[in-house]
């Protein structure tokens, strides 16, 4: 397989841009991603009342064009031709990097298969936003937005669940507090971090255990960016038995419960029960 090197990015040069905005505060947009969306032929926006919010603070005169999820197929061909002529056409979305649980992946796929030159312009994402203020692991899966129906989330709960990483969804306001109890019963034990409203003026994040989470009382405005943390493990206890706890439980092992010997071991060892009981239990049955 040969692999052909993109050639040399020029920002003037006809080609499909796919340029991030702010997720909030419009003043987090970068130069460059402001001066190529002037030099636009056409912008590909979901929204163009959302959107016109922005190109108006920055004064940029391209024309919109409406991209979203429920046309984003029958404009595709159009798309294709227009940037086959030679036009220039920037992808954004409403808010964040266009193509990430945002329209725009079709687009991208069918300028592959097309030949036609790819350019990301960097900038906000939810996602890296709230793994940054997290405090959590920077080893992540995101997920995205979740399934509609609970029988869906809970089957993928239960997968993700066993993931010894970062995990990042994307969380509709309407479906937080359903949503809650699956979260309590499938991340235990694990530490939480809600983002509601980044950069803009009601800001809030929530840091909580994910045993300790509460519904909340209203119905929270905006998207939620829900961060849960890796596995978290004791590093007090040891993870071998000692050779002196060996000994105890091997003198102790017919003359008390398993219980009662996993309760003498773990007061004066740092030592987890399960590790404990699983070898007492070994014992037993060998026996």
């Amino acid at each position: 397989m040969i692999i052909k090197p993109q050639s040399k990015i020029k920002d003037n040069e006809n080609g499909l841009y796919v340029v991030s905005t702010p997720i909030g505060n419009l003043k987090d947009i970068t130069i460059r991603a402001v001066e190529i969306l002037k030099n636009s032929d056409f912008i590909l926006c979901e929204d163009t009342r959302i959107s016109k919010n922005l190109l108006n603070k920055y004064a940029i005169k391209s024309k919109l064009i409406s991209n979203h999820k429920y046309n984003e197929k029958k404009n595709t061909l159009r798309i294709i031709e227009y940037l086959k002529s030679g036009k220039t056409i920037s992808l954004i979305s409403d808010a964040g990097t266009p193509a990430i649980s945002d329209p725009g992946s079709i687009l991208v796929n069918e300028c592959i298969k097309n030949n036609i030159k790819i350019v990301p312009i960097p900038g906000p994402s939810a996602v890296a936003t709230a793994i940054s203020i997290s405090g959590f692991s920077d080893q992540f899966f995101f997920y995205g937005f979740l399934p509609e129906k609970k029988q869906q989330i809970t089957s993928q709960f239960k997968k993700i669940s066993e993931f010894n990483s970062t995990l990042v969804f994307f969380i509709s306001p309407k479906k937080i507090n359903k949503i809650i109890p699956e979260i309590k019963k499938y991340f235990s034990k694990r530490k939480i971090l809600i983002c509601r409203e980044i950069t803009k003026l009601y800001e809030e994040f929530i840091r909580t255990n994910v045993d300790e989470l509460e519904q909340f009382q209203k119905e929270p405005k905006g998207e939620l960016t829900v961060v849960i943390s890796e596995k978290i493990t004791d590093k007090n206890n040891s993870k071998i038995l000692s050779e002196s706890d060996i000994n105890i439980i091997n003198k102790m092992i017919n003359k008390l419960t398993i219980k009662e010997i996993t309760n003498l071991i773990c007061e004066n060892s740092k030592v987890s029960k399960r590790l404990v009981y699983n070898y007492c239990l070994r014992l037993k049955n060998e026996n």
